[in-house]
């Protein structure tokens, strides 16, 4: 797995921000270095998954024990590292699809909606996203 890490400066007009949805259908845009554990408290998946007849990917829903509920993915490699995740004796939080990212890469703004927000026992989260090795060096 791959993990780049980019500088933000806060209160600058080209901050990072994270986009959350709420079960209620509001959306909660928070800058990036302002995020935190509790920003996802009561929190939804970004988007639906969804399944249609020949459809490539293989969604559906994976009841955790560490979230003790339903937790959604999109594919079969989602679902390896969902279970990697659910059996990490240190992971005490899974949200899937937990928000929708927009920053500045390479000069111009891009939106990417992560696949896993992992929540480790010491109160800090891991953005993770399921990609075979040949993909990860496009934005």
């Amino acid at each position: 797995m791959v993990t780049k890490r980019t500088s933000v400066r806060a209160g600058s007009q080209e901050s990072a921000t994270a986009s959350i949805r709420y079960e209620d259908d509001s959306v909660r845009s928070v800058e990036f270095i302002q995020l935190r554990r509790g920003s996802f408290d009561g929190s939804v998946p970004w988007r639906r998954v969804r399944s249609a007849k020949g459809h490539k990917h293989h969604p559906g829903e994976y009841a955790s024990a560490t979230t003790r509920g339903l937790v959604v993915y999109e594919s079969r490699l989602e679902l390896a590292r969902l279970l990697l995740a659910d059996f990490d004796p240190q992971v005490v939080g899974i949200f899937a699809q937990p928000c929708r990212l927009r920053a500045r890469v390479g000069g111009r703004w891009r939106l990417h909606v992560p696949d896993f927000l992992l929540v480790p026992g010491d109160g800090n989260v891991r953005v993770v996203n399921a990609r075979f090795r040949c993909g990860r060096d496009s934005p």
